[in-house]
This record gives C-alpha cells, structure tokens and sequence, in this order.
C-alpha cells in the first residue's frame, strides 16, 4: 500500500514524532511505501511532495516544528480543490492519507472521508481544544514553556511593582491559559469561555499589591472583556474564516494602569509557544498516536481519528474531535478563582 503523509494548520512540538511512528512501523512491521504532501492540503492539491522514508525519519524525534512543512490551505475554498485531490492521489498511486492536524485540517479529512477517500486523522493541537481526545500533543509543551515564562516574570514584577500581563495562545479555548496560569502562580486568568469584568480585574491586582506583592495576569488571546468584541490585530480572515488574534493583552495593560494606577506591561508569548523540542510527554503522545494510525490504515478503518482516552490510544469517528470544541468546563475555571487576587 502507498500511504500518503501530511501535517496542516499551525505547527506544534510532536508533529515530526508522528511522522516518525507513521514511518518506521510503516515500513518495518507492514512493508507499506510512504510518500510526503509537503504544506498541509497544498501538497495534495498541488501534487507536492517529497521523499519519505525511513531515513528522511532519522533523528527527527526531537525536533520541533514538521518536516513536511504546512499552511492553513482549505480545499473547499478552491475551484475544483477536492476533484484535483482526488485526481493528484490517483496519479500518484496513492492508497491512503494521513492527515496529522488540528479543528481545520482534521475538518477537511472528515469531508473527503464522506466523499471517499480514504483517510485516518491524528489530532494536532497546542490550544488542547479538540473533542474526543482527553489530550492532543503540543499542549503540555506549549503548557511548560508558558510556565516557565511566568516563573521567571514573577521576580521581575516584583522588583519593579509592577503589573505583568501574559498573553497566551488559545482562540476559543483556554486551556493553556488555565494549565499554565495555575501552575505559574498567576493571580488571575481569563479565557475565552467566560467574558471578563475589567473593573473585577482590576480590584485583584489591587488586592495583590495591598499584599506587597506584584500581580501576574494570565489572559488567553481570545479573552474577552464583558463589554467589548473580541481585541483583533486586523479583520483579515484565513481560508477557514479565522481573524488574527493578538492585542487584548496591551488593551488590559491600558485599562489597568488606568484604573490601577500601577504600571503595567504585557508580555505577548506567541510563537514561542509552539517552537522547538516537544517535552517527554508529547513525544510519547505523539508516537503513540503515530504507531496507532498506522495500524488503522493497515486495516483499512478510514474516516477515524486516534485519540488519548485515560493512558489508551483508541479510535472514533473522525466528526466526533472536529464536531464541536472542546472548551474550558465552569467547574475548571472555578477551581481557579480560589488563587484571584491572592
């Protein structure tokens, strides 16, 4: 069988360890033959792709980012996209795909799986937002480095008595946001689930510096104040409809210094987030879903996706992880609240 291997959407630490899994026991245990779609659907619609096989797999488990490359390319956007697929596969005697991806990626493999082609999904996602998995790798790398983000602003704040804001990723979701937030010792978090009161805000770094103690806000780019729409750097959308995100970080700083009185910064953690080497959880995640997906395609169980269900690697539906979110429960977000201000 001639699989075809490709990673859309963002990049995230893991992606070359699913590569990796996909390959190597592709190969070794099955004698299946790999060929590389290089920049997510573009590869596949365009027909560029690139070599894959166990040596192109060499020495790639801790790097971060994809060796296949990847874009935000929506074929359902495109005259004719999903006929030229199908045509770009048969051409090159593809049997199979998998699409290693998050929401929008995995979004396009549920609709060509209807059309029937044959496709197995991995879960791709540092925002941690896709459901039917309990964990998709990238997140505890992207969770860490933010972590360690806000240990280190924690000695800054404090010499300066200042105010620090970090902004984190995450759009619809705050998961990173939460995670990262309640094990850096923030003093308050704001998620995207739940529209924030500036003035509330505002009574908690209060209270923070009453203590002798510098404030550290957590805000998730897609946090919103009550009053407000959504903070966007421009209006411009990608081909899955989606605005940049990026500024309710400064906004905040403004409106607290305001209200406060204190100085107030932002940190915009961005990128960092999701670059180099994966932690050791992500690249066991990340070849666990890997070695799975290959086993999938091997007998022929199309239209699923691999997911983390408890410490099992199992398969679903592809519609069940891009159905809907997988967003922040009020339970969470409450266990939170204890720390406001404190």
């Amino acid at each position: 069988m001639r699989i075809g291997v490709l990673t859309g959407g963002g990049d995230c630490p893991g992606l070359n360890a699913v590569i990796r899994g996909v390959v190597r026991k592709g190969i070794t245990v099955y004698g299946h033959e790999f060929v590389g779609f290089r920049d997510g659907w573009k590869g596949p619609l365009e027909g560029l792709t690139k070599p894959l096989g166990i040596q192109e797999v060499r020495g790639i488990l801790p790097r971060g980012g994809t060796i296949l490359g990847s874009s935000r390319t929506n074929l359902f956007k495109i005259e004719n996209g999903v006929e030229r697929v199908k045509q770009n596969l048969a051409d090159l005697g593809v049997d199979a795909l998998i699409a290693i991806g998050g929401e929008d990626t995995l979004g396009v493999a549920t609709k060509l799986a209807d059309l029937g082609v044959n496709v197995v999904g991995v879960p791709k996602t540092i925002d941690n937002d896709l459901n039917g998995t309990d964990y998709t790798f990238g997140f505890d790398t992207a969770v860490n480095i933010a972590m360690e983000a806000i240990d280190r602003l924690h000695t800054t704040a404090e010499s300066h008595h200042r105010t620090l804001i970090v902004e984190v990723m995450g759009r619809h979701a705050g998961w990173i946001a939460l995670h990262a937030g309640l094990a850096g010792g923030a003093n308050v978090i704001l998620l995207p689930e739940r529209n924030f009161d500036v003035d509330q805000v505002a009574t908690y770094v209060e209270k923070r510096f009453q203590h002798e103690y510098a404030p550290i806000v957590v805000v998730a780019e897609g946090a919103q104040p009550l009053e407000g729409q959504m903070v966007t750097q421009n209006q411009q959308l990608d081909s899955f409809g989606h605005v940049r995100l990026g500024g309710i970080g400064q906004w905040l700083a403004e409106q607290l210094e305001a209200k406060t009185g204190k100085e107030a910064r932002t940190v915009v953690l961005g990128h960092i987030q999701r670059g180099g080497t994966p932690t050791a959880f992500d690249r066991v995640l990340s070849t666990r879903f890997g070695l799975q997906a290959i086993d999938a395609v091997h007998e022929g169980d199309f239209g699923k996706m691999v997911a983390l269900r408890g410490t099992d690697i199992v398969r679903i539906p592809l519609i069940e992880g891009t159905g809907e979110l997988k967003t922040v429960p009020i339970e969470r977000y409450t266990e939170a609240e204890v720390f406001f201000g404190s």
